[in-house]
């Protein structure tokens, strides 16, 4: 760590949530609202990251990559405004900012997300690992509730909710979903299909240190700053849920 890379992640993911709050009181045309939304959080988390931790990467969705990142010792994984196509829409708050750091490790070539923070500014929260929030524990009281993608919710997880009598909730941004996990409002996130690894970098790294279960679908670990950005999927639930998706991912799926 350099510094407080914790409380460092937190302010700015609050910042930056607080300009896409004023940008979007301003109004406008919904597309034009959202490319400025974009350019505007990314612009002003390089520039502080930059002045803050100059000898460190960033690897943001609206910035170019850098192949320096996969031989530097830290690397910040943002997603400046996640839910873009919920911040263009009035009145919704599922959409998010995501700071989280990679940090390699002293003994080896390997490395995993060490700080992170996921801003829901139209909901006046923050959720960070600099005061990790307690997560729900146990099994899930009635009926499973699984978060999933609000527009392109995956096949399989419609038959997982029918294995197992869950239901499920469509919800924006992967760091709304992670937080709802987190929060207690659900009890389970799961997504096949593919998205970046700053979609999940910032949740991950929330969830984790509320002692929540974060994997691959498969159960497999999660891996960050790699050569292909594309993650395939995610599993984020209480601990005692774990055995019992994975089991019924792997009986839909026909995984051996």
């Amino acid at each position: 760590m350099t510094g407080d890379d914790h409380a460092l992640a937190r302010d700015l993911a609050a910042l930056a949530g607080r300009r896409l709050l004023e940008l979007r009181a301003l109004g406008g045309e919904q597309d034009g609202l959202r490319k400025a939304g974009d350019r505007l959080s990314h612009d002003f988390l390089t520039a502080e990251l930059a002045a803050r931790r100059p000898g460190d990467v960033v690897l943001s969705e609206e910035g170019a990559d850098n192949p320096a990142r996969l031989a530097a010792r830290r690397v910040w994984i943002v997603d400046p405004l996640d839910g873009t196509r919920e911040f263009g829409e009035p009145g919704r708050t599922d959409w998010a900012v995501h700071v989280a750091l990679w940090e390699r490790s002293d003994t080896s070539d390997s490395g995993d997300l060490t700080a992170g923070a996921v801003a829901l500014p139209a909901q006046d929260r923050v959720l960070s690992t600099a005061e990790p929030p307690p997560a729900a524990a146990g099994e899930a009281p009635g009926k499973m509730r699984i978060v999933v993608s609000r527009s392109r919710p995956p096949a399989f997880v419609r038959n997982i909710s029918g294995l197992i009598d869950a239901e499920l909730v469509p919800l924006g941004s992967a760091g709304a979903k992670v937080a709802a996990v987190v929060n207690g409002e659900v009890d389970a996130y799961v997504h096949g299909g593919g998205f970046y690894e700053w979609d999940t970098a910032a949740p991950v790294a929330v969830a984790r240190a509320a002692g929540l279960h974060a994997s691959r679908i498969d159960g497999s670990a999660l891996a960050y700053n790699q050569a292909d950005l594309l993650m395939p999927d995610i599993l984020v639930c209480r601990p005692a849920l774990a055995g019992t998706l994975l089991r019924a991912i792997r009986e839909v799926t026909h995984a051996p």
